[in-house]
């Protein structure tokens, strides 16, 4: 299968397309999945803090509006600044809560956690986050928005460790709070180093 083939597929607007719609609903599912720390957090946080809860969503978010930033490109600067900042944002955040939500689920596993079906339809699902992340990276153009997406997403992950908004953990992980913050720190680098390397060439539809 030769490289210009895989190209034309990933880039043709059907599958554009299916993606935009998959991505969409599994935003949707995923912040009534939040509803509960949602409701919980603006009980007992100020109300700030809400849009650091569902992380996930979020970064789904991202992405989708990335998926239509290809279907229909803006054609001004200040929309190609935007378009950049969101592609940033999106191939960061994807695959550092694609992996973050695998990792807590099997973590919670190894800890003695029972692994429900729901917990592997967030596996499978996640796994997706990331690959499509890296995998539609090389389409996008968003390397000079790097260290912005570098920066919000550390600041998020200080406000979740900091105030204690940080995606609800399995019960076996209550006591290890602690590592799970540097593992997610962590993480942030490693996604935005990943969204750099796999960046490529600044292909535009």
């Amino acid at each position: 299968m030769s490289q210009h083939w895989v190209e034309k597929l990933f880039k043709h607007r059907g599958i554009l397309w299916l993606l935009f719609i998959v991505n969409l609903l599994g935003t949707i599912y995923g912040y009534m999945w939040y509803g509960n720390q949602l409701a919980y957090t603006a009980e007992h946080y100020p109300l700030w803090l809400l849009p650091m809860v569902p992380d996930s969503p979020t970064a789904s978010l991202f992405f989708t509006i990335a998926l239509l930033l290809l279907l229909y490109p803006p054609k001004s600067l200040n929309g190609n600044i935007v378009r950049g900042i969101v592609e940033a944002l999106a191939v960061v955040t994807s695959v550092k809560y694609g992996i973050w939500a695998v990792s807590i689920i099997f973590a919670g596993g190894y800890l003695g956690d029972a692994i429900t079906w729901q917990d592997w339809m967030l596996v499978i699902s996640h796994t997706g986050m990331a690959v499509e992340a890296l995998l539609y990276a090389r389409f996008f153009s968003y390397r000079k928005m790097l260290p912005l997406a570098l920066v919000y997403t550390l600041f998020n992950d200080t406000v979740d460790y900091s105030f204690g908004v940080f995606p609800w953990l399995p019960s076996v992980l209550t006591d290890h709070v602690e590592q799970v913050m540097y593992f997610t720190f962590a993480l942030t680098i490693f996604s935005t180093a990943a969204a750099w390397v796999f960046q490529g060439r600044q292909n535009r539809l």
